[in-house]
């Protein structure tokens, strides 16, 4: 009897916090209360703009960040001779004027992209027509509306002896936008793939941030870079305690769907990084084009044939060597943010150090509606280990993900492919399968996505 009056004063007590917290949570500011759905008795929130840890305001008193979803429901005109169409000057896209090509990018993203960094706090990416994609909200920080990218430890540059965290942000605009509508609706409590929703339309473009953890001094690249407040704990942090914590501006990608220049995958990859002694009198004019790349260059076997010229991929020699130490599989692109280099390897009983395993396009590629392979040419899953055990370098498997696919093929027959759209394909549905899934395959999932967040499996953000 003792027991069961314990048992029902237990319950009372769980009521009475439950309703308590439903008041307290109703008492909220207007604008900062967010609608939740329920479905099949799970609560979700598609548009929730960041996790609920929040600074007090002694901490920071500027505003929080708030996720632009009001994304165009009719797709835009066409976009007749775009600026870096008009840069290549009636030439076809190449290694000898790529570099201009993204330097046309550039100066396009300019006026949104310097509100953002010069004018932080006063920016509505909503009113300038950028928009972010639903069910990230419970993986973004407060203030800026980051989420972790990569992690990487000392030795991976040789400036840097220390580790680092990098923080990422992804803007799509109008056009680019509205794919995510024809995916997710107004609503964005199903997943609507049917007749190409997931393809982009010609001209999009979308734009994502890097941030380093490893400021100046402690990084010496760093000198001058433009930095930002977040509020993490961040894995590169001794202490699991949430604070605002400073992270450094350092690299910049955009992409542009182009079936014009890029008529294999349909998409220029082009990356920004921040070069303190690059002339200029912004952070904006010192970040310089690292690269770009519109094909994975299928027919260069760089493991057998090392230095074999790259036809579909370019990399500015100019750029800052730290840029070009995370270089791809014989030098594709991938920035420092971008972990295509593998710490420790191996394949067939051979260990790789640093081994060079993926590149832009290459891990882009495996965008689809199911998470059945790697972003790494690696089999899935594998042993629990530091060690990534991949496919023979330059071999069979491995180049499977150096194809050159359109993006409405998917990398694994049956699946529908994503127009190389990761965040879609390994954040935001597989945000929203979780909410919906029983326990136990909620477990399973779980499992995976522990898996891909380990330092070598770990998708970058974009």
């Amino acid at each position: 009897m003792n027991r069961l009056m314990q048992l029902i004063i237990a319950l009372l007590v769980i009521v009475t916090l439950s309703v308590t917290l439903l008041r307290c949570n109703n008492s909220k500011p207007k604008e900062e209360k967010e609608e939740e759905t329920v479905l099949n008795g799970v609560q979700m929130n598609p548009f929730k703009s960041h996790r609920d840890s929040v600074p007090s305001t002694s901490q920071y008193s500027g505003p929080l960040f708030t996720l632009s979803h009001n994304y165009p429901e009719a797709a835009l005109p066409p976009f007749v001779n775009p600026p870096w169409q008009q840069a290549l000057n009636g030439q076809p896209l190449s290694t000898a004027n790529a570099l201009t090509y993204v330097e046309a990018i550039k100066s396009f993203v300019s006026p949104t992209i310097t509100q953002f960094l010069y004018n932080h706090n006063s920016f509505n990416a909503d009113s300038s027509g950028w928009f972010q994609e639903p069910w990230t909200g419970s993986q973004r920080e407060a203030i800026m509306g980051t989420y972790v990218g990569s992690g990487f430890g000392p030795g991976t540059f040789t400036s840097l002896d220390s580790n680092m965290t990098t923080y990422v942000l992804t803007f799509y605009d109008q056009r680019a936008a509205n794919t995510l509508y024809n995916i997710w609706g107004k609503s964005a409590e199903q997943v609507n793939l049917k007749n190409n929703a997931g393809q982009f339309q010609q001209g999009s473009v979308i734009v994502k941030f890097a941030f380093t953890t490893a400021n100046y001094p402690q990084w010496k690249e760093m000198e001058n870079a433009l930095t930002f407040p977040i509020y993490d704990t961040g894995t590169a942090y001794t202490d699991p305690v949430y604070k605002v914590r400073n992270v450094s501006f350092f690299q910049f990608d955009m992409i542009v769907k182009d079936t014009v220049n890029a008529p294999n995958t349909g998409w220029v990859f082009s990356t920004l990084v921040y070069d303190k002694h690059a002339p200029g009198k912004t952070v904006w004019d010192k970040m310089v084009p690292l690269g770009a790349m519109w094909g994975n260059d299928p027919e260069a076997n760089s493991t057998k044939n090392p230095g074999q010229a790259l036809k579909e991929s370019v990399i500015n020699t100019k750029a800052p060597v730290y840029s070009r130490q995370t270089l791809g599989w014989g030098d594709r692109l991938s920035g420092p943010n971008d972990g295509a280099v593998i710490p420790i390897a191996r394949a067939e009983g051979k260990v790789y150090m640093n081994l060079k395993g993926s590149a832009c396009m290459s891990c882009h590629l495996t965008a689809q509606d199911a998470f059945k392979s790697f972003l790494l040419p690696a089999p899935f899953p594998t042993t629990n280990s530091d060690t990534l055990t991949v496919f023979e370098p330059g071999g069979k498997e491995w180049v499977r993900w150096f194809r050159n696919l359109e993006g409405d093929v998917a990398f694994d027959a049956g699946q529908t492919g994503l127009d190389f759209d990761m965040v879609t394909a390994f954040k935001s549905i597989p945000a929203f399968n979780s909410a919906r899934l029983s326990v136990q395959e909620k477990q399973k999932l779980d499992a995976a996505e522990l898996y891909r967040q380990r330092p070598h499996n770990k998708y970058n953000g974009r």
